[in-house]
């Protein structure tokens, strides 16, 4: 079974109608359009195109439900950014948060033959928004692009019975070579979930689940989900006349001491910042090739994992990665929060939890981090951020899933419990050097914030480090060095990178090399993320432009490579 023919591969059921295609759009008084969904209207593959602020738009289709005797279920991959759905005119459902799935029963909002679905989204009319990169200006510039207004991810109609499974979470055991399962259904019956591996049957459980039931399956054969080869196995659960299929990779993550353990033994972390943006689709990948192509660019260079940043990518995207054995940390678009207010906490924590159940299954996932750099507002710095507010997020994290590490804030100020103290560096080699050297000799860290004048990162002695971001050079764009990278990265609207550009490629890999083998010298750090892979429109500091072409030779491109190398 193709899984990539199911707009999300870990849950997928047979009995599947997807909906994408043409729809009708309006918005702004002005008379009905064609758009090609799940593209956003600002994109080019939605045949629209339009870059301005959208606060208010409306889409409708007509679809014939297939006649089965099962429940309708109606399925959103994601909708930016309050959606209000009707079926027939008829109310039903909502959804708050532009980033997570949303499933609504119409079972009895259908009629016979052809019927109408139609949406009414709001967004950027509602204050404390989690908005990632998305420019909060009418324009690009810094590090914030073009916005996603509505549908961005597909939508589907699922059939099932009234008694259903609803979800499931596994919790792989290398030691014992074994699955266990957290299975939720809806009222009571017989179940039987399947495992194989490369179509091989190797473990079973069955029995009676009333609502929730929680088994062990012992596997046969023992394939550990490693760098560079996922070995898979696939689930089937059935659960009365309801099916599901599935998979999962056997695989355990966490720290010891300050070393990151994948399987009982230590990696060390080789992450690129990728960001999830396409010229054509903006947040939405124009085909799976393109989504294959970046995990393949980045292992062409020596990484062997990417920090998904300030977006929650496309299930098909998580499922190439798990596929791949390339690790990636789960981050949640957290950019437009306003983390001194804790009023705004709990629909935070709503969004976040979506993240968190919907990805739970994936391998590939190796950390969580919900927030990005929570510091200050930016335009009024009388607005300073309440630490309580990481606090509450990390401490969600870790009861919803104890089996990986949480990064609180990722580069920001660290409330008071973080698995990984991981900071932001776009500073010369000189200056990262002594930073380093005082980790090393002292077990102090004490790294100015970015963006936050005055402030500095308070470091836990024995806490594990990542740099979480660093480079950023501008390889094809000249610039001058700066003081601090909080003007270009904040306000420029040409095209920038952090501190010193270079045209020359040869030159882009000496001050790669010499940042990269820098930090492989110092045994204190668990992991790296350099920034970035491709550059994302104003920003210009990757490998690859933004239609993914080459900036480097083969032959510097091997040399990257070749530093990635030197520490596993």
């Amino acid at each position: 079974m193709d899984k990539l023919q199911f707009p999300d591969p870990i849950r997928a059921r047979l009995n599947t109608q997807l909906l994408d295609g043409v729809w009708s759009f309006g918005y702004d008084n002005q008379t009905w359009r064609d758009i090609n969904v799940p593209y956003c209207p600002e994109s080019t593959l939605s045949g629209i195109r339009n870059t301005d602020f959208i606060p208010v738009c409306y889409y409708k289709r007509k679809f014939t439900p297939k006649k089965n005797g099962m429940r309708a279920l109606l399925h959103f991959g994601a909708v930016d950014y309050f959606a209000q759905v009707f079926v027939n005119g008829k109310f039903a459902g909502e959804h708050k948060g532009g980033y997570t799935p949303f499933c609504f029963d119409i079972t009895d909002l259908l009629c016979d033959g052809e019927n109408e679905l139609s949406l009414c989204v709001r967004d950027y009319d509602i204050s404390d928004q989690p908005r990632g990169k998305q420019s909060y200006k009418k324009n690009s510039f810094g590090c914030f692009y073009t916005r996603t207004t509505g549908i961005w991810q597909s939508v589907w109609l699922e059939y099932a019975p009234q008694n259903r499974i609803k979800a499931f979470y596994f919790y792989p055991c290398v030691e014992r070579s074994s699955v266990r399962v957290d299975l939720l259904v809806e009222g009571k019956g017989k179940y039987c979930a399947e495992v194989s591996f490369n179509g091989k049957v190797v473990g079973k459980s069955s029995g009676t689940a009333e609502y929730r039931k929680k088994f062990e399956i012992a596997l046969e054969e023992k394939h550990l989900w490693e760098l560079g080869a996922g070995n898979l196995y696939d689930m089937r659960i059935v659960y009365e006349q309801d099916e599901v299929f599935s998979y999962f990779g056997l695989r355990e993550v966490g720290y010891k001491g300050m070393n990151f353990l994948l399987n009982g033994r230590t990696v060390f972390q080789k992450l690129v910042l990728d960001q999830g943006y396409y010229p054509d689709g903006i947040y939405t990948a124009p085909s799976i090739a393109a989504m294959q192509k970046d995990i393949d660019l980045a292992l062409e260079l020596g990484f062997n994992g990417a920090r998904l940043h300030q977006k929650v990518f496309d299930p098909k995207f998580l499922y190439l990665c798990d596929k791949a054995g390339y690790m990636v940390w789960g981050e949640f678009a957290s950019w437009g929060v306003d983390y001194h207010d804790l009023r705004g906490v709990g629909q935070f924590l709503n969004e976040w939890e979506e993240v968190l159940s919907r990805d739970f299954n994936h391998p590939a996932v190796v950390t969580w981090c919900p927030l990005n750099e929570a510091w200050g507002a930016w335009d009024d710095p009388k607005k300073k951020r309440d630490v309580r507010y990481v606090d509450a997020v990390y401490e969600f994290t870790k009861i919803y899933d104890k089996t990986r590490p949480c990064v609180d804030v990722s580069g920001g100020h660290h409330g008071r419990n973080t698995d990984i103290f991981d900071f932001h560096c776009y500073e010369t080699p000189e200056n990262l050097k002594k930073y380093l050297d005082a980790l090393e000799e002292n077990d102090v860290l004490d790294v100015p914030l970015l963006y936050c004048k005055g402030e500095r990162k308070n470091y836990k002695k024995g806490v594990p480090v990542n740099i979480s971001e660093y480079g950023g050079i501008a390889l094809g764009v000249k610039t001058d060095d700066t003081e601090t990278v909080n003007e270009g990265a904040v306000q420029s609207e040409e095209s920038w990178g952090y501190g010193k550009g270079e045209e020359d490629g040869d030159a882009f890999v000496k001050r790669y090399a010499a940042l990269t083998e820098l930090i492989f010298s110092y045994k204190k750090l668990s992991g790296f993320c350099y920034t970035q892979l491709y550059d994302v429109e104003q920003e210009q500091n990757g490998f690859y432009d933004y239609h993914r072409n080459d900036k480097l030779t083969q032959a510097q491109k091997q040399a990257i490579k070749k530093i990635n190398d030197i520490r596993n």
